[in-house]
């Protein structure tokens, strides 16, 4: 088969290359697939990128003797998995990498938010030794909500405890045997936004969920709350999201992803390719990195070493799999 991997890190080619099976054509590229790899991707069978890689129905169309889409992630909402089901292309995931690597990035941007240390290194480091305006608040007693308990969800609710948090849950598909081990309370969507102190996102991006962050569930929150978003960009709307920063509303976001992030990361790609809504999600996101009280780390929250370690070997897995028996180890579409 001829095999195809996008968007690698030099450590990866390596690693690749001692553990797919002989006798299959392998290239391997740094870049995010587009339609300019129109001939590479000609005589493709399976396609394995990250994130970044829009794998769209044109993408797919320049790929007639595609058979599968190896993602290197858990979300697959960067795929089009109805076109793909519709040419019979499978898709597979990393269904689980790094549940407790998430949930710590998760707990490294409340720290950093709720202790203040952006600003206060960037002061010290400019030397001054100056306190003022710099007072945080404890985590201890304040109330965690928690939007989605999968595996990441589940592990936020383990440190939140271990910080002295009181913690409620909202999940359309609630595992109720395990609130009442970990001593966390499920509650509807519109009682956990308008009660929590501190409200964490970990759900993946769908058409039902786009945009549960906007101005109509902002407003029934509490003045003062603070947001983290550590799963998908989709769920938050950049707009609303800064007028409630800019009114207070909402004291502070720690945000790891970002609506249309994948335009964002490359301004010649936004002003190439974006709609008149996404330059505008582009231009109000640079104002949420701008602001004191928001910190924005690059869709970093995958990243340490373990993770991505078992997200290679996983992927493998899923190639190998589907090479000797037709058949993804962890299919989506």
């Amino acid at each position: 088969m001829n095999i195809l991997f996008f968007e690698l890190e030099g450590w990866e080619r390596p690693y690749l290359e001692k553990r797919l099976p002989a006798g299959h054509a392998v290239d391997y590229y740094n870049h995010k697939v587009t339609g300019a790899d129109a001939q590479k991707l000609a005589g493709c069978d399976i396609l394995s990128t990250f994130i970044f890689s829009q794998v769209n129905a044109e993408i797919l169309r320049l790929a007639p003797a595609l058979k599968l889409v190896a993602t290197r992630s858990t979300g697959y909402d960067h795929i089009d998995c109805a076109a793909a089901k519709k040419n019979g292309i499978q898709v597979s995931n990393v269904p689980e990498y790094g549940s407790n690597t998430v949930a710590e990035h998760t707990f490294a941007l409340l720290l950093a938010l709720s202790r203040r240390v952006i600003p206060a290194y960037t002061r010290t480091r400019a030397g001054a030794f100056d306190t003022s305006g710099l007072r945080g608040f404890d985590l201890r007693g304040k109330l965690l909500g928690v939007v989605g308990t999968g595996n990441i969800g589940l592990h936020v609710i383990r440190m939140a405890t271990s910080f002295g948090m009181r913690v409620i849950a909202y999940d359309p598909f609630p595992r109720k045997s395990l609130a009442d081990i970990l001593n966390f309370e499920y509650v509807p969507f519109d009682a956990l936004i308008s009660e929590s102190d501190v409200i964490t996102l970990h759900c993946p991006a769908t058409e039902e969920n786009q945009h549960m962050v906007r101005a109509e569930s902002i407003a029934k929150m509490k003045r003062g709350v603070v947001l983290i978003n550590t799963s998908r960009g989709a769920l938050v709307n950049t707009h609303d999201l800064l007028v409630a920063l800019e009114n207070k509303h909402v004291a502070a976001a720690g945000l790891d992803v970002l609506e249309g992030e994948h335009y964002i990361k490359e301004d010649v790609q936004l002003l190439k390719d974006a709609n008149r809504a996404q330059l505008l999600a582009a231009i109000e996101t640079h104002k949420l990195l701008a602001r004191e009280n928001v910190i924005v780390t690059p869709h970093n929250a995958f990243n340490s070493e373990e993770a991505v370690q078992r997200i290679v070997t996983t992927t493998v897995e899923n190639i190998n799999t589907f090479i000797a028996t037709g058949k993804s180890a962890n299919p989506v579409a």
